[in-house]
């Protein structure tokens, strides 16, 4: 272990830890530092941008869906050669689900976890001296939980900054940071988050404005000072889920993008080889693989290619013929025979399973799931369990006669009843799988 590392955290969603962990990443690289994000909770879209402000690729934390010896492996290898370990919390400091203690998912359990303080973004829009108040609560609410310094955000003035921060540093919590309202670049969002950062064709030219407003309004001396080695515990080297072969055919383009790092990296140490191809360029799943897998994305967005992609469609029709194919959300909708999209155009897919589904009709199903697989597939062993997450606003049309794939509870153990298909060789789900328990 060679890096220190902090959390990045808010009381609430939206008061901008997002921007102000990637300023701080950027502008951390260039200073020299090697720097490691990784992001709470069950999220593909922030670490895609903490790739690409520090060079190497981000993962993920998740207090609920993984077991503490993977989130200890997964500190310990991915901490081992960096300087800096910047982890950004997700929603508030403390939110989480009603769940044995430090399994909630939320920020503070990793905090407490690895004894890593916490640099608070506040949004201080709308208040001043009351913002003291809130960091008090912050600093007792958890006695595990150190607050190690706070980052003003959407200042509005030099005066309405003197105020809050005189009020806070009474306290003993130093200010490390005040960025200006108006200041910190906003990225563009859609249902599912951030807009992807490969679709950002100026993301070099946003980072660097990040990087700049991090140098001009951050104290990054404090910063890196404040930082601290994480306390490991259980620190053995774990697979969050079994490689589903020894080659692992893995779509991978803009329509085929949330795959966990850790996942991956997990069937790397295995011994497994992960070989990309191309749904949107029409490219078969590549021969001499033992499987097949669908991550998910956004389909939706390129329902007419993906549609068109006929030498895709019929070489994945005789590769799920003798081996198995599996699908993750965006790739389970693939699997199915009709997407319908947001303007009611209906496209046919791969019709290796019997469902449809449509953006018309738009239905959210957000939130953590334990899942019991009903049947072998490239996920784990038939009655085997692991933990994720479903997220996405799709409606499922028709049903199809398939066998379902999972039985499905939600975080607190409510039985959601039975979810996704299997035929033959193919499977798939809307359930992200983060790792088995």
């Amino acid at each position: 272990m060679t890096a220190r590392g902090l959390i990045v955290a808010a009381p609430r969603s939206g008061a901008g830890k997002t921007t102000v962990t990637l300023g701080l990443l950027a502008a951390l690289r260039r200073r020299g530092l090697s720097v490691q994000a990784a992001k709470a909770g069950p999220d593909y879209i922030d670490p895609a941008f903490h790739a690409a402000a520090t060079g190497r690729p981000s993962f993920n934390l998740d207090s609920w869906a993984m077991k503490p010896s993977l989130l200890d492996a997964l500190v310990a290898e991915t901490a081992s050669h960096a300087d800096m370990l910047v982890i950004e919390g997700v929603m508030g400091l403390f939110d989480g689900i009603e769940a044995a203690s430090r399994r909630t998912g939320s920020t503070a359990d990793l905090a407490a976890r690895f004894r890593l303080p916490v640099l608070l973004v506040i949004d201080v829009s709308g208040q001043s001296q009351s913002a003291a108040a809130l960091v008090r609560g912050f600093v007792s609410h958890d006695p595990e939980v150190k607050i190690g310094g706070v980052v003003l955000n959407r200042v509005g003035s030099e005066r309405h900054r003197k105020f809050a921060a005189d009020a806070i540093a009474a306290l003993g919590v130093p200010i490390l940071g005040s960025v200006p309202r108006g200041e910190m670049i906003a990225l563009p969002e859609r249902h599912l988050g951030l807009v992807q950062a490969g679709e950002h064709g100026d993301l070099d030219e946003r980072l660097d404005q990040l990087a700049t407003i991090a140098r001009t309004h951050l104290d990054l001396e404090a910063i890196v000072k404040l930082a601290v080695s994480p306390r490991l515990t259980e620190a053995a080297q774990v697979a969050a889920l079994p490689p589903p072969g020894s080659r692992i055919a893995l779509a991978q383009d803009a329509a085929f993008t949330f795959v966990y790092p850790h996942v991956l990296e997990g069937w790397r140490r295995a011994g497994a080889e992960i070989v990309p191809f191309s749904p949107l360029a029409d490219e078969t799943p590549p021969g001499g693989c033992d499987s097949c897998w669908l991550p998910g994305g956004y389909p939706e967005l390129h329902a007419g290619r993906l549609a068109a992609a006929h030498k895709f469609r019929e070489g994945l029709n005789r590769f799920a013929a003798t081996r198995p194919v599996h699908g993750e959300c965006g790739g389970y909708i693939v699997l199915g025979e009709v997407l319908e999209d947001v303007d009611g155009i209906c496209h046919p897919m791969t019709g290796l399973l019997g469902h449809a589904t449509s953006f018309a009709k738009q239905k959210p199903h957000l939130g953590y799931r334990e899942a019991t697989l009903l049947a072998d597939s490239p996920i784990g062993a038939a009655r085997s369990r692991l933990r994720g997450h479903e997220f996405h606003y799709v409606a499922l049309v028709v049903t199809g006669n398939d066998e379902p794939l999972v039985e499905l509870a939600d975080g607190q153990g409510q039985r959601l009843g039975t979810s996704g298909g299997r035929r033959g060789h193919v499977t798939g789900t809307f359930f992200h799988a983060i790792a088995a328990t």
